[in-house]
């Protein structure tokens, strides 16, 4: 708090040095003298403007901050100065004043604080200081956890070891969710999970954000590998027949395929379209298919990076790509949609000779945007934009079953995935409103049906080892695992 004291009959032998000499001391007084005398003695002030000394600072010790005001007729003039203190038996004291003109502010000697240091966690120091006590740069958690990802991507997992000898028994179905993980800046196009038993614990996601990743997705949840590959979405990803590899298609016009463990690319082609589908041919790991944004479907050999065959159609996009039993045959969905009959929707083609087989296979005016292959029987099954899964057969001509039907989701413009369990006994597709549903294969009644999401949930995988364990994406960019 600020006081204001009227000293007046301090003595004038406190007053420091003149250095300028009697004349300086003469001004000083002049000074003084020409204050208005109206104005009271406790605003009288000095005007040291004639010396020219250093202010220090108000935290030095056994130092204290003096005010002075000097009011002429241009306005208020302020300085500081300091004066010693004095100590006696009752301890510091403020010194007396030798100006009674001289109106002074007196603050008490504040202590200089310590600078408080920011607490460093004990793991971090240890990290951050060498053995030889140099301090080291501090390591991403990517380069820390190298060690236990390397681990996961190449050995069995604890949560898969116990069901690798298991026989297989009757489907299960998941009740609750276990994980929900955000796992892409933009919306995730498919999940999968790795088909090989022993690491059926990797979960593969791709993502409009251009980017495909690994997840412990039977485990913690956490990101194994990242693979960043494409400058553009990547519409498709599939897994190798030996879980190492990693196929990925995206709207850069280029098929990349990278190795799981390091992240790197193995090989690399342009397509020279958009491509949104991928397929590997089953009895041959080096060769895939692809299509997207083009009439054609393309074979390539990932040992010369060449075109092997190419499959012409008069359509303007392929949405979906499955293989049938064995190889020989596979089929494909487009977008086209004839007046009388769906000519063209879904067309079988023969792999070797690169011949149509059949495409009056499905005769409803709905595009159908992903396809599933039964594990067991002679059947596959085609998502429809109608909101319902039609049945057909594998075997010439590809009837449709129209006595049977899977109903009760939503597509609505979506590319809804759908997908067996590894018996077949269970149907399990996505939907529009974000919910999660399950049909009986023979009876295609409604098992059990879960709100999965908030937005779309456009991707369902069942895994083929664990019972009652899938996993869902959705249009927001999160991976959901259930159980």
């Amino acid at each position: 708090m600020t006081s204001l004291v009227a000293y007046e009959d301090s003595d004038p032998e406190d007053d420091p040095p003149n250095e300028g000499g009697t004349d300086q001391m003469n001004a000083y007084k002049s000074d003084s003298v020409a204050v208005q005398s109206g104005v009271e003695q406790k605003q009288f002030g000095l005007s040291l403007r004639g010396q020219n000394r250093p202010i220090p600072s108000p935290h030095d010790r056994g130092f204290e901050v003096v005010q002075c005001s000097d009011v002429t007729a241009s306005g208020h003039f302020s300085e500081f100065i300091s004066l010693p203190w004095t100590q006696s038996s009752t301890g510091f004291q403020r010194p007396a004043l030798s100006r009674p003109d001289c109106a002074i502010s007196m603050k008490r000697p504040q202590p200089s604080t310590a600078v408080v240091k920011p607490y460093i966690p004990k793991r971090q120091r240890r990290t951050q200081l060498g053995g030889d006590g140099v301090p080291e740069a501090p390591q991403p958690a990517a380069t820390l956890d190298q060690g236990a990802n390397s681990k996961l991507l190449t050995e069995v997992s604890d949560s898969v070891r116990p069901y690798l000898e298991r026989r297989g028994g009757g489907a299960e179905l998941p009740r609750r969710v276990r994980l929900r993980i955000q796992a892409h800046q933009g919306p995730v196009n498919a999940v999968q999970w790795c088909p090989v038993p022993h690491l059926s614990h990797l979960l593969l996601s791709a993502s409009m954000d251009g980017t495909a990743k690994v997840w412990d997705g039977a485990g913690s949840g956490r990101c194994l590998r990242t693979c960043s590959s494409h400058s553009g979405a990547v519409r498709d990803a599939r897994w190798s027949q030996c879980g190492r590899r990693l196929l990925t298609g995206s709207f850069d016009h280029k098929v990349r395929l990278s190795d799981v463990e390091t992240g790197q690319e193995v090989v690399g082609v342009n397509n020279q379209f958009k491509v949104t589908c991928l397929a590997l041919q089953p009895s041959d790991p080096h060769v895939f298919l692809c299509g997207g944004f083009s009439p054609e479907v393309k074979a390539w050999d990932t040992r010369t990076c060449k075109v092997v065959r190419v499959y012409q159609a008069a359509i303007q996009q392929t949405l979906g790509i499955l293989f049938l039993a064995g190889g020989k045959e596979f089929v494909t969905s487009s977008d086209s949609v004839s007046r009388d009959s769906a000519e063209r929707t879904l067309i079988a083609w023969d792999f070797q000779t690169s011949a149509k087989v059949s495409n009056q296979i499905f005769h409803e005016r709905y595009t159908c945007p992903s396809l599933a292959l039964h594990p067991q029987e002679d059947s596959f099954v085609a998502q429809t934009n109608g909101n319902y899964i039609a049945l057909f057969s594998t075997e010439r001509p590809y009837k449709m079953n129209k006595k049977k039907r899977y109903e009760g989701h939503k597509v609505e413009g979506y590319a809804v995935a759908c997908e067996f369990s590894a018996d077949g006994a269970v149907l399990a597709s996505g939907s529009s409103g974000g919910s999660l549903h399950f049909y009986e294969h023979q009876s295609a009644r409604a098992l059990r049906t879960f709100p999965a999401h908030q937005q779309a949930c456009v991707g369902v995988s069942l895994h083929p080892v664990l019972p009652a364990v899938a996993a869902t994406c959705d249009w927001s960019g999160e991976i959901g695992v259930w159980h």
